[in-house]
């Protein structure tokens, strides 16, 4: 007998269709994702797919979305998902259910043979991305100019497919203010099509827009990595407004110095919005000379500590009388600018200050070097507050980018295609709002704040079999889990959500 290791186990195929499966916890992403209404949205926006043969755009975009949560960052790690036996075969079930016989026997002939695959193959897959993609534009770009090609209808299906996803949540728990948190963030990759980002490396740059108060993102436009974040980004602002559900009557903008530009602010302050209004906001400001000349001019005594757990930091702020000159036509406009200090933990030598070359401004105050930022926004807070909101930004919307691009699939683009990686992003972002979804709608407590990769441990990746008994699907974690009765409560939860199902 051959030795197969060091330690005395083995591996042994198993020739038996025993229903094992190593994804217990995933189904409940499939009852979540029907309450909702993911999938009603996607049969009822996504035209990709025309025709009666072969897979449907509802199994093919819900198949990446449940990839993405079970942890494949890849097309080709379909097979590992096609090869969970017990999964595919709840997955199959589900399909059909709440179907009319009529249209289960419309979805079986889909396929000439019998079907054999819980999930499409990743050459189905790779085809289906493709036809995201719009030729077209690739011929209006310009060498060494930053271009956005214009979103191709599927990719506007896609956006609508999210709107209704975000409007599924919002019925269910309703939020009446909507912070909008508008950034991008870099997607590294080396595919031959990709360009050089601000950082020299080669990279894509999607904006997205992130709502605080219901940590989902509502808008998202793929681009290149050249394309600078703040290249029309009133309009991305506009855009996301519109993805807004109805009981949101309040809207505040954070950004950072990539949304200081007047056109953007002059329509918060104007009330530019017809549905919202004025747009309260606090925007990350340029440090220039003209700046800085107006903070060396505030009295010492007018700077204020900021607090942070209820303790004073090394930080300051201070309000500075400046307008700049691209702002100051404005009439009506009320702009503030404030000013935050932070001592340099390490100061410089005497006489070596002027030679620092460091990645933030600095200013001296007497003596002391310190970090220099600026702030500006039409709040009528306190100044301290009106900081420690707009840094909540940092905190949240670059956590939920994390996640976009380690816990899920957003961090490996698929191919060269623009238009196919991105709406192998938009699928992505459908994932994460899912997944926000089942944290605070359904799991709650301190599975509120958990990342994907603490849930996927413990919760979706789970041992256990799936059986056929009297016409039903019983899907068996052992007894002695600790996850089972979070699976059970889970199930609960969303029986009664279904049951309450607002309209």
């Amino acid at each position: 007998m051959v030795t197969q290791g060091v330690l005395p186990f083995k591996y042994q195929a198993d020739t038996h269709k025993s229903g094992a499966t190593a994804l217990a916890g995933l189904p409940i992403y499939l009852d979540l994702a029907h309450v909702l209404g993911l999938a009603d949205s996607v049969r009822r926006y996504m035209k990709v797919r025309q025709g009666t043969q072969g897979w449907s755009d509802e199994q093919i975009v819900m198949s990446l979305v449940l990839l993405n949560l079970a942890g494949g960052d890849c097309v080709d790690d379909l097979r590992v998902l096609e090869g969970d036996e017990g999964f595919c075969r709840v997955l199959r079930r589900t399909e059909l259910f709440g179907l009319s016989r009529r249209e289960r026997r419309a979805t079986e002939r889909r396929w000439r043979k019998e079907r054999q695959r819980g999930v499409p193959s990743p050459s189905s897959v790779f085809r289906y991305l493709d036809r995201f993609h719009d030729p077209a534009q690739e011929f209006l770009r310009q060498p060494g100019k930053a271009f956005i090609p214009a979103a191709s209808e599927p990719l506007k299906q896609l956006r609508l497919v999210n709107r209704d996803l975000v409007a599924a949540v919002q019925r269910r728990s309703p939020s009446s203010v909507a912070t909008l948190d508008i950034d991008a963030t870099l997607v590294e990759c080396f595919k031959a099509a990709a360009l050089y980002c601000y950082k020299h490396f080669k990279s894509y740059q999607p904006l997205n827009v992130w709502w605080a108060e219901q940590g989902l993102v509502i808008h998202s436009e793929f681009r290149d990595g050249n394309v600078n974040a703040g290249l029309e980004q009133l309009r991305i602002l506009q855009e996301a407004e519109a993805m807004l559900p109805k009981g949101v009557t309040t809207v505040r903008m954070r950004s950072d110095t990539a949304g200081y530009q007047e056109e953007l602010l002059r329509y918060c302050e104007m009330g530019g919005s017809e549905r919202f209004g004025r747009i309260e906001f606090a925007v990350s400001s340029d440090v220039t000379r003209e700046f800085k000349k107006a903070v060396a001019e505030v009295p010492e005594s007018e700077w204020h500590t900021i607090h942070r757990k209820g303790e004073a930091s090394s930080q300051q702020w201070a309000e500075v009388c400046f307008v700049p000159s691209s702002l100051s036509r404005s009439k009506k406009g009320t702009y503030r600018f404030l000013a935050v200090r932070e001592p340099l933990a390490q100061q410089p030598l005497p006489g070596m200050g002027e030679q620092l070359e460091l990645p933030f401004p600095t200013m001296v105050f007497g003596t002391v070097y310190s970090k220099l930022f600026g702030v500006v926004t039409n709040l009528d807070w306190d100044g301290e507050a009106v900081v420690l909101w707009l840094r909540e930004r940092c905190g949240k919307s670059e956590e939920a980018h994390s996640i976009m691009k380690s816990d899920l699939a957003g961090g490996q683009l698929p191919c060269s295609h623009f238009g196919a990686n991105a709406a192998w992003w938009a699928i992505m972002l459908l994932s994460l709002n899912l997944n926000e979804a089942m944290k605070r709608l359904v799991l709650g407590g301190r599975w509120a704040t958990a990342r994907l990769k603490a849930i996927r441990f413990q919760l979706i990746q789970l041992p256990g079999r799936v059986l056929g008994r009297a016409r039903q699907l019983l899907v068996q974690v052992r007894e002695t889990h600790s996850s089972l009765e979070i699976l059970l409560s889970a199930r609960q939860r969303i029986l009664a959500m279904a049951q309450a199902s607002p309209h």
